[in-house]
């Protein structure tokens, strides 16, 4: 049954710019990154069009890629063959290169983290449907976590993808708030990414590149207000800032989904340079409530609430390379934007 579903899905993984020998010539420098988050899959996805006019050279899916939440695999193969079938995905998958992590809903379960029963399953299925080959360490290890460089020296952009849901400890939940029932845990037992991705991102950093996109499926640099968020475990928000400055890794940028909305958030102590968080979600989930939490990190009082995708367009000039953090909406127009000269993200000495 494994193989029968493999082969369904061979000609979408075949697609995918990283299984596809067809895509594997990677653009001099890369420009124009897009990437997002949260797909309902049985719901029209229009936005997938305005992805496709913008021309992407590489695509990042940063969870909730579909909304499975389910214990049943079969339930969860037949939410894939949903999004499979879905209009312009499958273009999308053909015209440059992809990249996808998962989070809590095509992992699985609401909120889930290590304690979720069916996770290697849904690890087998992921891998699957993405399309990763027989031989990816994705397919001999936990965790959907990857990294790869593209382009040559002076214009490297290092993708990494960070998996914050297969190791993940428990949250701690106290009086609901208007994000959410979950408080700061102060227990430094409790891991987001589970030792064996740490010291796997720790060498990844250490490689060189110029700009580096790190990707968590859950915001990282906006407070605790109730949503999950990386600052629900403080010392291991801070063991990551304190790894990019212990492997002096220059030029990191946080991309980031799930809120249902878009926002920018920046840290500008968190290492020697500013670390800026692009969220941006969701593709076709309107936010309810339509606001958004507090968050002091926030770069600008603009959030987004409805159709989205994010953008990370580099304009390579040396030391003079500018890169341009943004989200468009449905109709392409930009409605969150900040400019950021790359030699701003360098560790000081």
């Amino acid at each position: 049954m494994k193989n029968v579903t493999f082969l369904k899905w061979l000609p979408l993984a075949l697609a995918i710019g990283f299984a596809n020998p067809a895509q594997s010539e990677e653009p001099a420098a890369l420009s124009r990154i897009l990437f997002g988050s949260c797909l309902k899959e049985a719901e029209v996805s229009p936005i997938f069009e305005t992805i496709l006019a913008h021309k992407p050279e590489l695509f990042l899916f940063l969870g909730d890629n579909i909304y499975a939440d389910t214990s049943d695999m079969a339930v969860m193969r037949a939410k894939y063959d949903v999004l499979a079938a879905t209009p312009n995905f499958a273009e999308l998958m053909k015209v440059c290169p992809v990249h996808a992590t998962w989070d809590d809903h095509d992992y699985g379960i609401n909120d889930g983290g290590a304690d979720y029963e069916k996770r290697d399953e849904a690890q087998k299925i992921f891998l699957d449907f993405w399309g990763d080959a027989a031989d990816s360490p994705r397919r001999t290890r936990s965790g959907v976590y990857e990294a790869k460089i593209y382009g040559a020296e002076g214009t490297r952009v290092q993708v990494i993808m960070l998996d914050t849901r297969y190791f993940r400890g428990p949250l701690k939940k106290g009086e609901k708030r208007v994000g959410g029932v979950y408080y700061p845990n102060e227990d430094t037992n409790v891991t987001m990414l589970g030792e064996a991705q740490w010291v796997w991102l720790e060498e990844e950093l250490k490689k060189p590149a110029e700009v580096r996109l790190l990707v968590s499926s859950i915001q990282c640099v906006s407070e605790a207000s109730g949503h999950e968020t990386w600052a629900n475990l403080p010392h291991e928000r801070q063991r990551l800032f304190d790894l990019i400055g212990k492997t002096r890794a220059n030029g990191v940028v946080i991309l980031s989904g799930d809120r249902h909305w878009a926002e920018l958030s920046v840290a500008r102590e968190a290492v020697s340079y500013p670390i800026y968080d692009l969220t941006s979600s969701s593709f076709n989930q309107i936010h309810e409530r339509g606001t958004p939490t507090e968050n002091r990190y926030r770069e600008s009082p603009k959030t987004w609430h409805r159709e989205n995708f994010g953008e990370v367009a580099i304009d390579w000039k040396g030391e003079d390379t500018i890169v341009n953090l943004l989200v468009r909406d449905l109709g392409g127009a930009v409605v969150i934007e900040r400019a950021v000269p790359l030699r701003e993200l360098r560790v000081g000495k």
